[in-house]
């Protein structure tokens, strides 16, 4: 996932191991409050490491690269914290990494809502079955889905880092597309990566959808060093893309 570059609070090391599945999942990151990550809303924000993606602007590569050289984060202290949140915070924002490859991701989920608290997840939708069994089980309360590049094969792997099966990728959209959760699609922005045409090919495919987010790419510190020395898109031309991308998709 491509959210943000906080890596969250660092607490003591506990082994994960010691707690018969509770711990299992490896927290790596927790960011008590964001003004940032679900408009309009106060949340904690929770980060999971590893992806199967590799995409080469992504900001938490250390969680990606190289999750062992984080500590984990109790999952003990962050429910217990997050109910001492309860009441200024209105929720957990869940990102990475990937967090759909968890298989201890809705038991994770579940404690939070029991908690009395929303739950956001952020995904690259790459496991749809995932995706809807969270649904169906009314764990998810929002979601923010990447769409790394246009529906073509060599352009999502290329955007992806690695080859993506797109068949899934639509899956998750029309997941979405349902209505059944609050959603956003968003899509980070490389000059080397996406022209217009790629934009607005992305826009078509999601027309008639609540929003798409173009987020600019940020070359302080990607996982590929090469784009490091790339400049940005200039914010009067996201700004006219966004306009452009408006009218697409509520035409």
């Amino acid at each position: 996932m491509e959210p943000r570059a906080e890596t969250g609070v660092s607490l003591p090391h506990e082994d994960p191991r010691r707690h018969a599945g509770q711990e299992a999942i490896g927290i790596k990151g927790f960011l008590e409050t964001s003004f940032v990550d679900w408009p309009g809303k106060v949340v904690s924000v929770l980060f999971l490491p590893m992806c199967n993606f590799r995409c080469p602007f992504c900001h938490n590569h250390q969680l990606v690269l190289n999750p062992g050289g984080l500590e984990d984060i109790s999952r003990t202290y962050i429910l217990a914290r997050l109910a001492e949140l309860k009441g200024w915070v209105d929720g957990v924002c869940i990102t990475g990494g990937e967090p759909t490859i968890h298989p201890h991701l809705p038991s994770l989920i579940a404690e939070i809502k029991a908690a009395g608290l929303l739950v956001k997840l952020d995904t690259n939708g790459s496991h749809p079955e995932i995706l809807r069994s969270l649904l169906e089980r009314n764990l998810l309360d929002c979601v923010a889905m990447d769409i790394k590049a246009p529906l073509d094969e060599v352009k999502y792997a290329r955007a992806a880092g690695v080859p993506v099966d797109l068949e899934k990728i639509r899956e998750s959209i029309c997941l979405l597309e349902k209505g059944k959760v609050d959603y956003h699609f968003r899509t980070t922005i490389v000059p080397a990566l996406h022209k217009e045409e790629d934009l607005l090919h992305i826009a078509r495919h999601l027309s008639g959808s609540s929003s798409l987010t173009l987020q600019n790419f940020n070359p302080e510190d990607p996982l590929d060093p090469t784009l490091k020395g790339t400049t940005p898109y200039t914010e009067d031309w996201l700004q006219d893309m966004t306009e452009r991308i408006a009218s697409i998709l509520h035409h």
